[in-house]
């Protein structure tokens, strides 16, 4: 998995903006097209970039951050793949502290988010969780 300064900087433009056409970022890095398909199609059969996606704004979603804490007979990694797969769970961390993972779950509205807690609760070797609401994000 080998990345050059160029991988970087494809990889950084393409955070920037996902749609950014590869004719754009070969301009600016004085390659061809087809250099820069190919070092992307690179990058994503190594594994360095694991999928394409989209990030929507805040507009009516609310988001909440449960951490739940894990049975001590459960592999933990166990429950968080499985967290994962729940609908409205956005990221899933493993931490240290009094609760083992911190969920971040994002829908359309609380009662889909309670639908999705009510789930994640029901996960065998999730033994509590503690929930809170994010109200608004200061940037």
């Amino acid at each position: 998995m080998y990345r050059d300064k160029t991988d970087e900087q494809i990889i950084e433009f393409l955070r920037n903006d996902s749609r950014e056409s590869f004719v754009d970022i070969g301009k600016k890095l004085k390659l061809s097209e087809s250099a820069v398909r190919r070092r992307v199609k690179n990058l994503v059969d190594n594994g360095t970039i694991k999928r394409f996606t989209i990030e929507e704004g805040e507009k009516n979603t609310t988001s909440a951050i449960v951490l739940i804490s894990v049975d001590s007979t459960i592999d933990t990694s166990k429950v968080s793949s499985k967290l994962t797969k729940l609908d409205g769970v956005k990221t899933v961390y493993e931490i240290t502290g009094q609760y083992d993972i911190s969920v971040i779950i994002t829908a359309p509205s609380i009662g889909e988010i309670n639908s999705s807690i009510d789930a994640l609760r029901k996960i065998p070797g999730v033994i509590d969780s503690n929930t809170v609401i994010i109200l608004r994000t200061v940037k």
